[in-house]
C-alpha cells in the first residue's frame, strides 16, 4: 500500500478507477503516475501479479513499455521507484506486438534481466539453530543436530516445507506425547501427514506439471523409470522445472526434495489406478501375521499372479513402460492405515528403486529394477545387501520386471552374502 500526503492508496486498479476521469490514454496515465509520485513523501513500489496470463494483452504490454520509457528516463520524469512482476515465466517471453495485424514478437520491455543467485533453501545448520531456540522455548528434548538433518533430508531445506512439518508436529503430534521429546520417527510421522494434505504449494507443483506435458514426462522417466537423465542446463524443459522449483540441480538434475517425490508418486498413482483394476488382488486380506507383521512374500506374489493374468488382457506396453508405478499403486491399499512406505531412487546402471514400508513397528525393504543379465542381477544383489545393512535389516525383497517375450513367472528365496532374499519375476 502506497501512502502519500494525506491519501492512502490500497492498489493502483482502485487508485486508477478514482482518477478515471483524469485518464483518457496512456500517455495521461503516464502524466497521472509523475504526479502521484511527487506528491509521495516515499518510494513507491508497485507490484503486478499474474503476469503471463496478461502477457498477450496488447493493452498491458503497452503499459509495462510506458513504464520502462518512463523508468529510463527516470531523470525527467518521477516514476514507481521499483516494478516488480510476479507469476512470470521469464520476462523474455512477453509479447510485443509492434502493429495489431503483424505477427507478434517475443521481446522485453524493458531488456534488462538480472539473475537471482541467492540461495533460499536452508542448510542444516539454520535449521538446526532454529531448532535450538525451539526447543528452549518450549522445553522439548531433542538432537536438534539428528532432527536437522532428518528435516534437510527431506526437505532439501525448502523454507515452507521445513516450517510446515515442525508446525505439524508442534501443534499434532506433541500433543499425543506423553513426553517433550521430539525423535526421529516423529519427523517420518509429519512427513506422512503432510504428503496427504492438500496446500497451495502442492497444488502449485501439480499444475506445474499437468500444464507443462514435456516437464511431467522428465519428472516420469526420473522417478519411474529411474533413467540417468542426460541434460543441458540450456534445456527449456530443465530451465521451465528449475525455474518451478520442481526440480534441482545438483549431482545430475533430480526432484526437488523427497517430499516433493511422494506427492508426485501419490498423484501419478492416482492417474494410473484409473486405468487397471486391482480390486480381485490387493484386497486388505491375510496381508496382517501375528504381531503385525507384514507379509510381504504373499504381496509379492499376488502381485505377480495379478500382471500374470493380466499380461495377456491389458496392452503389454503399458505394463512394462508403469510396472513399478503399478506395483506402487498395488500395495498402497494394503498398506493405508497400517503404515506407509517411502520410495528411495538408485541413479545408477541398475536403475533401481527401493520402497521402504512401514508397517506398524516393523520395516521392510523391496527393491524394483529391470531384468539386465545375470552380471547386473548379481550386482545388483550386492547393492540390496549393502542397502539393506544400511537399513539394519537382514531379510529383503526383490522385484524383477523381465520384459522377454518368454516369461518365466518364478520365485525363490536366496541367501546372499549374509542375507535372505526373496525374488520375484514378472
Amino acid at each position: 500500500m502506497a501512502t502519500y500526503a494525506e491519501y492512502k492508496i490500497p492498489s493502483l486498479a482502485s487508485w486508477l478507477h478514482e482518477s478515471k476521469n483524469a485518464v483518457k490514454s496512456l500517455k495521461s496515465l503516464s502524466s497521472l503516475i509523475t504526479k502521484l509520485v511527487i506528491k509521495a513523501d516515499k518510494k513507491i513500489v508497485l507490484l503486478i501479479d499474474e503476469v503471463d496470463k496478461s502477457s498477450n494483452n496488447q493493452l498491458f504490454v503497452s503499459f509495462l513499455a510506458m513504464l520502462r520509457n518512463k523508468f529510463l528516463s527516470r531523470e525527467d520524469f518521477k516514476t514507481f521507484h521499483s516494478v516488480v512482476l510476479a507469476g512470470l515465466h521469464d520476462v523474455k517471453s512477453l509479447k510485443l506486438k509492434l502493429r495489431p495485424d503483424e505477427e507478434s514478437k517475443y521481446n522485453s520491455p524493458w531488456n534488462i534481466a538480472s539473475a537471482f543467485t541467492v540461495d533460499m533453501n536452508l542448510q542444516p545448520e539454520e535449521i538446526r539453530s532454529m531448532l535450538d531456540e525451539y526447543a528452549a522455548d518450549k522445553g522439548v528434548e531433542m538432537d536438534t543436530q539428528e532432527i536437522a538433518g532428518k528435516l534437510f533430508y527431506y526437505t532439501s531445506g525448502y523454507p515452507f516445507l521445513v516450517s510446515s512439518l515442525c508446525k505439524i508436529y508442534d501443534e499434532e503430534i506433541l500433543l499425543t506425547k506423553t513426553n517433550l521429546q521430539w525423535t526421529a520417527e516423529d519427523v517420518d510421522a509429519s512427513v506422512v501427514k503432510i504428503t496427504k494434505e492438500s496446500n497451495t504449494n502442492f497444488e502449485s507443483l501439480i499444475k506445474n506439471l499437468e500444464e507443462n506435458n514435456e516437464l511431467y514426462a522428465l519428472v516420469f522417466r526420473q522417478l519411474i523409470e529411474v533413467e540417468i537423465l542426460q541434460y543441458s542446463i540450456f534445456d527449456p524443459v530443465i530451465q521451465l522445472g528449475l525455474m518451478h522449483g520442481v526440480l534441482k540441480n545438483g549431482i545430475g538434475i533430480t526432484v526437488h526434495n523427497k517430499i516433493y517425490e511422494e506427492v508426485i508418486y501419490d498423484y501419478m498413482l492416482s492417474k494410473t489406478s484409473s486405468k487397471i483394476s486391482l480390486q480381485n488382488y490387493n484386497v486388505n486380506k491375510g496381508y496382517r501375521l501375528p504381531n503385525s507383521e507384514f507379509n510381504i512374500e504373499l504381496v509379492l506374489l499376488k502381485f505377480q499372479a495379478f500382471m500374470r493374468d493380466q499380461y495377456s488382457q491389458k496392452d503389454r506396453d503399458f505394463l512394462e513402460k508403469n510396472g513399478r508405478l503399478v506395483f506402487l499403486a498395488f500395495i498402497k491399499p494394503i498398506i493405508n492405515g497400517s503404515g506407509y512406505d517411502f520410495k528411495e531412487v538408485q541413479i545408477s546402471e541398475e536403475r533401481r528403486l527401493d520402497v521402504v514400508i512401514t508397517y506398524f513397528n516393523h520395516k521392510y525393504v523391496a527393491e524394483l529394477k529391470i531384468w539386465r543379465g545375470q552380471a547386473a542381477h548379481e550386482e545388483g544383489l550386492n547393492q540390496l545387501s549393502d542397502y539393506l545393512n544400511r537399513q539394519a535389516l537382514k531379510v529383503g525383497y526383490l522385484l524383477i520386471f523381465d520384459h522377454a517375450n518368454t516369461k518365466t513367472w518364478t520365485s525363490e528365496w536366496i541367501d546372499w552374502q549374509d542375507k535372505k532374499i526373496f525374488v520375484v519375476w514378472v
